[in-house]
């Protein structure tokens, strides 16, 4: 009898946690995924931003660290940002 829950990575919150979101090169993304970023973590520093453009310029990756409160927190974010139609993937 084995628990597979038991041998997951644990998350202890508060923590640094970082995010990639990645979303259609266009005006107003950059800004988009940092309001909503914004709603889930008040404290995230948009200075930290790193910005990365794909090899032919249609996509940019946007890498975040926010302080992760917990589960919900993080799911909420990750629902909204998806929801906004302009992302295409968050890691």
């Amino acid at each position: 009898m084995s628990d597979t829950t038991s041998n997951a990575p644990r998350i202890e919150f508060p923590c640094q946690y970082p995010i990639k979101v990645i979303g259609g090169a266009g005006d107003g993304f950059v800004e988009l995924v940092s309001e909503i970023v914004e709603r889930h973590a008040p404290d995230f520093d948009r200075d930290l931003i790193d910005l990365r453009d794909s090899k032919n310029g249609r996509f940019v990756s946007i890498r975040v660290v926010i302080i992760a409160t917990g589960t919900d927190q993080l799911e909420a974010l990750h629902a909204e940002l998806k929801a906004s139609g302009r992302v295409q993937m968050v890691l």
